[in-house]
């Protein structure tokens, strides 16, 4: 069953907005003039760079009440190191109500420099609350396609509704960003990306598209060639273009599995390698998201975990569950130490302290791995995935107390990661039936990773284990996303689908299923569910996948 939806209103609390016009140029007051603009861009001078400078479109992200960061990078040659001269090089930015710019509301100059990509990062103030905005940038006598923004609601601001959407996981090998294209149609304040941007496996022929490059990236060239190629796709720019975007990320940005200074495969990487691996990795992330300079890294380390508020409705805290986590456990005894931690003690103590004291209606949390309990075998023999919190069971059962003390209100937690949607209760003690209900989980689908699902093949390993895990409401492993309409009384969240991403374009999007939480009543129920007309026939896998879940 395909739907179709009416062209959005960038909803946080209401308000009208135009049509989107990412991707073509609108024209409309210069964006170079008497501010000093014409000047700085002389004084840099310098032959002609090169044409086609905005490769990988535009974005913002991390709205607050009077503004957001805008991001671009210059790339004319996108998987050749950038194809940038090695100088740098003055971007003019302009910031308007309208989306003609005719109500130009901010503008100025940044400098996109080579020892950072070419990479631009505008941190914009002084807007007014809870509002629409349109943004571009000018350098070298292009400018970009145009970007649409919205600013945060004032803090203590009596909203009523907040409307996002989540996503995670987007291999570009497994297949073609087609949800996308869809998302850039809803009627969103912002977008949460949950982890998993890029991945670094290697290139394969016998996928839907072909990595770049030789190998998996190493080098700081490598890994922004990588970005690079992701942000050539056109629906991932349309997205980017829509709505601002609050990005967290996981392990494949780095390499698959990693845990604070221990790689996958440490036989294979010393720890100095994998080391300088992960800071060029934590350098291109930077460079290709709309992140605020607090985020810049610092020699091995990038502030990722922080708090965003949306009125006296919802605060967003952003977790970052692989820099600071201890090593995954081999064994369920391993699992139980209480000396084992996936976010580190500093930032649980940012946590447990953010949400005891956000005032808001909602604590919302931009999570990577699963919180529920996850067995992956039917019967009584319990076999885990310890990478997800499985492996840090005292850890997740003191914050899950927490979740049940009080002190906080009304915790969601929305996952990305494993590439198939689970929708749970959560309880501090999954194995005892009497261990109440303190909170809910919603793991959203993957974007592309995994490619086209298999339903028969998902429900034949997964419905046995559902039925003795009665925690878990609701499972499934088609592509998309998911989007939450939140208001005082409840969160609703909408699973949508598409029907392949193995086909390029034109595909429709659905809705599979609905689940409610209640505001004061901790768990999620299944509203609705569409029939799933692919789960009746055997899906045939026509194309490799790098699929590391199932």
């Amino acid at each position: 069953m395909s739907e179709t939806f009416p062209r959005r209103r960038f909803l946080a609390t209401g308000g009208a907005a135009g049509a989107l016009t990412a991707g073509h140029i609108v024209l409309g007051p210069a964006l170079v003039g008497r501010d000093g603009a014409a000047a700085a861009v002389r004084s840099y001078g310098g032959a002609p760079l090169p044409r086609g400078l905005f490769t990988l479109g535009v974005a913002s992200g991390d709205p607050l009440p009077d503004g957001f960061v805008l991001w671009t990078r210059l790339a004319p040659r996108p998987l050749d190191g950038g194809g940038m001269p090695d100088r740098a090089v003055p971007v003019a930015w302009q910031v308007a109500e309208d989306e003609r710019f005719r109500n130009v509301r901010a503008k100025g100059v940044a400098v996109a420099r080579p020892e950072s990509g070419h990479s631009v990062h505008v941190e914009v103030g002084g807007l007014r609350p809870d509002r629409e905005y349109h943004y571009r940038f000018r350098a070298g006598g292009e400018l970009s396609p145009a970007g649409r923004s919205r600013t945060a609601p004032r803090s203590g601001a009596v909203n009523r509704r907040l409307r996002f959407a989540f996503a995670s996981c987007q291999n570009w090998q497994d297949g073609h960003f087609t949800a996308y294209r869809h998302l850039a149609d809803e009627d969103l304040a912002f977008v949460a990306f949950l982890g998993d941007y890029i991945y670094e496996s290697v290139p394969r022929t016998t996928t839907i598209r072909t990595h770049e490059g030789t190998g998996e990236p190493y080098s700081l060239a490598e890994y922004r060639n990588r970005h690079a190629q992701y942000k050539t796709d056109a629906d991932l720019q349309a997205a980017h273009a829509a709505f601002p975007w609050i990005t967290t990320w996981d392990d494949h940005e780095v390499d698959n599995n990693w845990a604070d200074e221990i790689p996958q495969d440490p036989a294979q990487q010393s720890r100095e390698a994998f080391l300088a691996r992960r800071a060029a990795a934590f350098q291109a992330y930077y460079e290709h998201m709309p992140l605020r300079r607090s985020a810049r890294p610092h020699g091995l380390d990038l502030r990722l975990h922080r708090r965003l508020g949306f009125g006296r409705l919802a605060t967003l805290h952003v977790l970052d569950t692989r820099q600071y986590r201890g090593d995954q456990p081999a064994t369920l005894a391993e699992a139980e130490d209480p000396a084992r931690t996936l976010t580190g003690r500093e930032q649980e103590k940012w946590l447990v302290g953010g949400m005891s004291r956000s005032g808001t209606r909602w604590n919302l949390l931009a999570n990577q791995v699963m919180w529920a309990s996850n067995d992956r075998r039917a019967g009584p023999e319990k076999v885990y995935d310890f990478d997800n919190w499985d492996g840090y069971r005292v850890q997740r059962r003191r914050m899950l107390e927490f979740f049940g003390s009080g002190r906080t209100a009304n915790p969601v937690v929305l996952t990305g990661d494993r590439h198939a949607t689970w929708v749970c209760d959560l309880k501090p003690d999954f194995d005892d039936p009497a261990s109440p209900v303190v909170g809910a989980e919603i793991t959203g689908t993957s974007i592309s990773s995994g490619g086209d699902s298999d339903p028969v093949a998902f429900h034949r390993t997964y419905d046995p284990i559902m039925a003795e895990s009665p925690h878990w409401k609701y499972i499934g492993n088609r592509r998309g996303y998911v989007v939450c309409d939140v208001t005082p009384a409840r969160l609703l969240a909408s699973l949508r689908v598409v029907g392949s991403v193995w086909t390029p374009g034109g595909t429709t999007i659905a809705t599979a299923a609905r689940f409610r939480v209640e505001a004061g009543r901790p768990g999620i129920g299944v509203v609705d569910r569409q029939a799933d007309a692919r789960a009746l026939r055997k899906v045939p896998r026509r194309y490799d996948v790098d699929d590391d879940q199932f």
